[in-house]
């Protein structure tokens, strides 16, 4: 499968612009032709449409987004998100004890106070993913284009510097992309991946409910989120459970890049 059928880097990242002042002027048109009581709900309901393009994870509405790898086997992409942490070295023995790889999506001001797990992380053969210069987690959805360029940038050059190998994954924080995030991927070369997957191990504490979520929604080419380092500590429990029952449910783990079949490019 050629690499462009996943590696979807956006094109055209200023489109919203149009369909934006398109709406508004349509809107506009309706309230100066009949009155306030139609127009009014009408630009909030044209402004609901791209708050919920912002805030649903797997819309593409203002970037392409990946959500789930095309193929029949019974194989998954691992994501894990927010490190690198305390668990990393431990989530890596895990990996390598079950013949599995993963994607970690980092934190650039993570790697810099860990680099050298950062690097052990791509010395066993596992992909890195752009999660941010410093994950905003409260407000990232809200960034303008400025603040947005910085943590997409600034997570890049900091990943690309440390590991050696430039990210060509970004995941926003929380899931929530807005308009703003398109350009500096383009000019990153980067594409958005979301999730067909998710437990809510982030916070939720107890790792069977989390793993019975996630198998819920396995299926063949399921994207699974993961997180590491968060605060209930049972991260690492949770991926151990969910690594044995992939195991016995016969799903195969692999890389984008594997399934593209397009190497890795090293830097420096």
């Amino acid at each position: 499968m050629p690499a462009t059928a996943l590696h979807r880097v956006p094109r055209r990242p200023h489109a919203w612009w149009v369909a934006l002042l398109l709406s508004q002027s349509l809107v506009a048109l309706a309230w100066w032709q009949l009155g306030w009581a139609v127009g009014l709900p009408l630009m909030l309901a044209s402004h609901m449409v791209f708050l919920w393009g912002v805030m649903k994870a797997d819309s593409a509405m203002f970037s392409p987004v990946l959500v789930r790898l095309p193929t029949r086997e019974r194989v998954v992409w691992l994501t894990i998100d927010d490190g690198p942490s305390d668990d990393t070295n431990t989530i890596l023995d895990l990996l390598d004890t079950h013949g599995a790889t993963a994607t970690f999506f980092v934190v650039g001001e993570r790697a810099q106070a860990r680099p050298a797990t950062l690097r052990e992380i791509v010395r066993r053969g596992h992909g890195i993913g752009n999660h941010s210069q410093s994950h905003p987690q409260a407000w990232f959805w809200a960034l303008g284009p400025g603040g947005m360029r910085r943590q997409v940038a600034q997570a890049q050059a900091t990943l690309t510097g440390i590991g050696g190998v430039a990210p060509r994954w970004f995941r926003a924080v929380v899931g929530m992309a807005n308009p703003f995030v398109s350009a500096p991927l383009r000019e990153h070369g980067l594409a958005r991946v979301a999730w067909s997957a998710r437990g809510f191990d982030a916070v939720a504490a107890e790792p069977e409910a989390v793993v019975a979520r996630i198998e819920r929604d396995l299926g063949p080419g399921a994207i699974v989120l993961l997180h590491e380092g968060a605060r209930h500590g049972r991260n690492v429990e949770t991926i151990a459970l969910l690594l044995r029952r992939l195991d016995e449910l016969g799903y195969r783990t692999v890389l984008p890049e594997m399934f593209e079949e397009v190497p890795r490019q090293q830097c420096g």
